[in-house]
């Protein structure tokens, strides 16, 4: 027999009009499942929140990218030019509603965007074509020596 129990739950509703407290629970999940790497979010409407080290270090926080992805309606994987995340990559995607209007933005530090791999992969292959005279580099059981 199933006893009497309160089904009642919480609700968090994220709208264009949302302020940072309300944006803060959902914010925290995602910064905790992140590792404790910097989050930010904000609404349309208002500034949001910022995230780090299991804190929360403004609730009033907006930034350029932020407010950028709420114009553009699409996600940036960007630098920031100018905030406390100037130079840093990081992703910033927005929040739609159902009709797909750009009603918040949610930004990350980008941890991938760190390690440029085509940058890393172009000075690769000249320190081979400096070192070997080419790229690739034969390997010693590839050489016409290891051959005969």
């Amino acid at each position: 027999m199933m006893k009497n129990i309160d089904m009642t739950m919480e609700q968090y509703v994220i709208s264009a009009s949302s302020t940072a407290r309300d944006l803060a629970p959902v914010m925290m999940c995602i910064h905790d499942l992140l590792g404790h790497l910097p989050v930010t979010a904000r609404s349309r409407d208002h500034p949001g929140i910022r995230i780090e080290d299991g804190k929360v270090i403004d609730e009033a926080y907006t930034g350029p990218i932020l407010e950028e992805v709420l114009v553009e309606n699409a996600t940036l994987r960007v630098r920031p030019p100018a905030g406390p995340y100037q130079g840093i990559p990081v992703v910033v995607a927005p929040v739609r509603d159902g009709k797909g209007g750009a009603i918040g933005a949610i930004g990350i530090v980008d941890v991938t965007g760190i390690f440029d791999l085509a940058g890393f992969m172009e000075q690769s292959a000249e320190i081979r074509r400096q070192v070997c005279g080419r790229d690739p580099c034969p390997l010693p059981t590839e050489s016409p020596a290891a051959k005969r």
